[in-house]
């Protein structure tokens, strides 16, 4: 699950040129605009990820009336990418000291230093109470649930650059990879899974929360639909394999749907292996896609996500720090002059992690 909001260490602090009450601080692969009475370089603080909703509470008051958002029939702060002064801001940054009142009632108390209660990389997102902001879900995926989304499949979200440099340019050194091109539309999971003595052939397609009703009555949702019309999950069914395949479903009525498709289309970029526990490697899926494609699944329908490099080292495009890893990924996407960004998968498949474009981000609108 996302940590939405953390404990971390300011690591650098620039000024910005015409101000006086604003800096720039630099937090692992972040940055954001923060007071310049608040920090210095080696303070922890509590920073808020973009797509954060943060309640109304005095520690936000002061960004109500510029990022006020409801959410959920409740007032808050939705926290984005800004540019403020001509600089680049991504999430919040807020002392670890404005929310010692918070902890009322817990191990917390006066006598400690808040360095051995907040420590780097503590997830402090349920306690403030912070959300993932999401759009509401349009008329085309609405529909009724079966269930929560399946235990047994891992949901479909990478982690983001900015978070794992040391984990991409130190660990993952020399490391191998597809680049995929990350595409705006909603998440899309279609399952199988064989009958065996105790149970009986289970099939479904789920949103990014939810496994769905596929009933008559349930028609009208375009993931149902999708899984249905395109000869998924009848492929699915033939393949004779506990598989789960992920994408991303584009088209008409789906979060404005910016590249312009006349129809719906999915989008596959990964495939997860039920009975093992383990995605496939880029090499495996692709060959499963093929088969799928000769047991009768729709080529027109449902497609590869964009493949913009197979079996690729970062050092052989050009990319040696977050910086280039960012600018790499500013682009055309598939009718629209800005992607979303670019994902990047080990090709053994244990490793991926996503960089989301800032020109992407900038431009997004509710």
């Amino acid at each position: 699950m996302r940590k939405l909001a953390t404990i971390r260490r300011i690591d650098e602090i620039l000024p910005i040129e015409g101000a006086d009450a604003i800096v720039l601080v630099k937090i692992d692969g972040w940055q954001c605009v923060a007071l310049k009475t608040e920090f210095q370089p080696g303070d922890l603080c509590v920073y808020f990820e973009i797509d954060s909703w943060i309640p109304r509470m005095p520690q936000v008051e002061h960004l109500y009336s510029r990022a006020g958002k409801k959410f959920n029939d409740r007032e808050g702060v939705r926290i984005r990418t800004i540019k403020l002064r001509g600089q680049l801001s991504q999430g919040l940054a807020l002392p670890v000291s404005h929310f010692v009142n918070l902890f009322e009632g817990s191990d917390f108390d006066e006598g400690q230093e808040l360095s051995e209660f907040f420590f780097v990389g503590n997830d402090v997102s349920e306690m403030i109470g912070v959300e993932k902001f999401e759009l509401p879900v349009p008329t085309e995926l609405s529909g009724r649930a079966r269930g929560n989304f399946p235990t047994f499949i891992p949901k479909t979200d990478q982690e983001r650059c900015q978070n794992i440099s040391s984990n991409i340019f130190i660990k993952n050194a020399g490391a191998r990879y597809e680049r995929s091109m990350k595409l705006d539309g909603t998440s899309f999971t279609g399952y199988h899974i064989e009958p065996d003595l105790a149970t009986e052939e289970i099939s479904g397609v789920c949103s990014r929360n939810w496994d769905l009703d596929m009933s008559d009555s349930n028609s009208h949702n375009s993931l149902v639909r999708m899984f249905i019309d395109s000869g998924l999950q009848a492929a699915l069914h033939g393949f004779r394999r506990d598989l789960a395949v992920q994408g991303e479903l584009m088209g008409p009525g789906i979060l404005k749907n910016r590249e312009g498709l006349t129809s719906h289309k999915l989008f596959v970029f990964d495939m997860f292996d039920i009975d093992s526990g383990l995605y496939l490697t880029p090499t495996q899926r692709h060959t499963v896609l093929e088969k799928l494609y000769e047991l009768g699944l729709n080529k027109d329908m449902v497609q590869s996500v964009p493949i913009l490099g197979m079996d690729v080292s970062l050092e052989e495009l050009g990319i040696t720090d977050i910086g280039s890893l960012l600018l790499s990924a500013e682009g055309a996407s598939l009718n629209h002059k800005i992607r979303e960004g670019d994902v990047y998968k080990r090709m053994d498949g244990e490793f991926s992690f996503k960089v989301i474009s800032n020109k992407f981000l900038l431009k997004e609108e509710d």
